[in-house]
């Protein structure tokens, strides 16, 4: 049975019944008093203060009796989040324990719609914070169950809720958000610690549920803040979340799932080592042949014609860019790209002794704007909108642009400016490269067999010559598209990240769900910007638009 199967039942209207469907009976219940009950019910439903205040204090009714479907008035104000009805009804005899047919408490209630302010009145005046449905539901379960982030975070931190309590299938908070697909609630519960490798009755972790709900984006949290065990786990049938996915046709996040676990089964150091390095000795070997290739067998090569002063000028100029881009290959390779790490060495989920995540509105806004997807579950920080984190590198990087395995490092704000530059220089170095071997090669008198061609003259007789310059159309092919493809981005100061996964950031989305990219202070501001400091400042420019789309 799936997780849905069992799914806490909540009605939205206290004159229906338990399935939703309107009273068949038409005449009037033959006890009065049962017609009044739905009525207090009623009005602590649709928030109507005086009308509930009319049958309490003019007409003596109570508060504590439940309606024919065993509802009670508190259950209703806190499903509609009235913290003033709530706090009224308690304060004349309600009952903040009461629970229904289902045993519900009002809590349950509340962490449906998320009713935040009700919840604190009703915890604040003695509500069970753990308090367990027949399910084994808790309110923890409850708000995972419909994605309610905010309110889980609140009982978690201010009163203490046990976030990896399991119900009676031994399903925690974590099984539900990953089933239902709420990856902001995953984050936050991994963010705090949750236990990812429990098993429920079924054998199945919070990834196999995922699996089976084919959701692409909360396999991929679970898998980056894993480790290689949950992907190797079996359920009760014997079934790998990577094979369960691919039961429920779920192709792609089989594929990331089967991916990650062969990644995960391999050597230990020898994956390390390699995903460290990346292809950046590749890239090395392969400017220094070519400067090589370059001296010897185009400026300096015995089977051509000495050089002219305008050809051998370029031709040092090349090396001389050559010899500048190794420079900027080796700084935008080994600087920091803006890690972003904890506060003072310790953890940000206790900066002062206060977790940050209490009141986050009170939260500096220059980092928090209110989007789940700033916390990372890996590195236990809340970081800036823009930033993600590099699972090659293991960190979160600030304005994370790619992580490049030419490079063997991530490009983000403090190295952008010199990846941008190594780009620059090594473009116009195979420009130059190939214009002044195409010049020697083209230019160079020869006196061709009738039995061959000119290509296979050349190739035999200037080896070095036809290699260099294949691999550096080559290499210029790749650089000149990298080099357009950033020039663009940073006229828009928007990343490659941004551009490619668009779709899931909020922040990039106006009120009408079209596409706006609240950094982007045109052309000439933008690229001044990352000239002058190699890098924009996020704060001064976003946040009041933010705030506006986000919250």
């Amino acid at each position: 049975m799936a997780p849905g199967d069992a799914e806490i039942e909540i009605v939205s209207d206290p004159k229906h019944s338990q399935n939703g469907t309107s009273n068949p009976n038409p005449n009037p219940s033959p006890d009065p008093s049962v017609d009044v009950v739905v009525d207090v019910c009623s009005a602590a439903a649709y928030g109507d203060f005086e009308k509930l205040r009319g049958f309490v204090e003019r007409e003596g009714h109570s508060l504590s009796k439940p309606d024919g479907n065993g509802y009670y008035a508190l259950q209703w104000a806190a499903l509609n989040n009235y913290p003033d009805i709530a706090h009224y009804i308690i304060e004349h005899g309600g009952d903040v324990n009461a629970v229904d047919l289902g045993q519900q408490t009002a809590l349950h209630w509340a962490a449906v719609r998320g009713a935040v302010a009700v919840a604190d009145v009703l915890l604040q005046n003695g509500a069970r914070v753990e308090a367990a449905d027949l399910n084994g539901y808790r309110a923890v379960h409850v708000a995972a169950q419909y994605g309610q982030t905010a309110f889980l975070n609140h009982i978690i931190s201010k009163y203490g809720a046990d976030f990896d309590a399991p119900d009676n299938d031994g399903r925690s908070a974590l099984h539900w958000a990953a089933y239902k697909g709420y990856a902001d609630t995953v984050r936050l519960l991994l963010f705090r610690d949750a236990y990812q490798g429990r098993q429920d009755k079924n054998g199945c972790t919070p990834l196999h549920w995922a699996a089976i709900r084919g959701s692409m984006e909360v396999c991929t949290v679970l898998v980056h803040a894993g480790t290689k065990a949950e992907l190797m786990v079996k359920d009760s049938n014997g079934f790998t979340p990577s094979e369960l996915a691919s039961d429920k046709g779920h192709r792609h996040v089989s594929y990331i799932l089967s991916n990650a676990t062969k990644v995960s089964c391999e050597d230990k150091y020898c994956a390390g080592r390699l995903g460290h390095i990346g292809y950046a000795p590749i890239l090395l070997s392969l400017i220094i042949i070519l400067v090589v290739l370059f001296v010897n067998s185009i400026i300096f090569a015995p089977n051509f014609s000495r050089v002219t002063a305008v050809v051998g000028l370029w031709g040092w100029t090349g090396v001389s860019l050559a010899f500048g881009s190794l420079i900027m290959f080796y700084r935008c390779s080994s600087k920091d790209p803006g890690y972003i790490k904890p506060s003072s060495g310790e953890s940000t989920r206790l900066v002062g002794g206060k977790d940050p995540l209490l009141d986050i509105d009170l939260n500096n806004s220059s980092v928090w704007t209110g989007n789940w997807s700033q916390l990372c579950p890996t590195c236990k920080i809340i970081r800036p909108v823009r930033s993600k984190h590099c699972p090659t590198c293991k960190h979160c990087v600030e304005q994370f642009d790619h992580h490049c395995p030419w490079i063997s490092n991530c490009v983000g704000k403090r190295n952008k400016w010199d990846f941008f530059i190594f780009l620059c220089m090594g473009t116009s170095t195979t420009i130059i490269g190939a214009i002044v071997a195409f010049h020697r090669i083209w230019t160079e008198p020869v006196m061709i067999p009738a039995s061959e061609t000119w290509i296979h003259y050349m190739v035999t007789k200037h080896t070095g010559a036809v290699l260099f310059l294949f691999l550096d159309v080559f290499l210029l092919s790749g650089a000149s598209i990298l080099t357009g493809a950033q020039a663009s981005q940073i006229a828009r100061n928007i990343t490659t990240n941004e551009l490619a996964n668009s779709a899931r950031y909020s922040y990039l989305r106006g009120p009408e769900g079209r596409f706006r990219n609240p950094y982007n202070r045109g052309c000439h501001r933008n690229c001044t910007d990352f000239w002058v400091n190699g890098y924009t400042n996020d704060e001064e420019i976003a946040w009041p638009s933010l705030n506006q789309v986000v919250r």
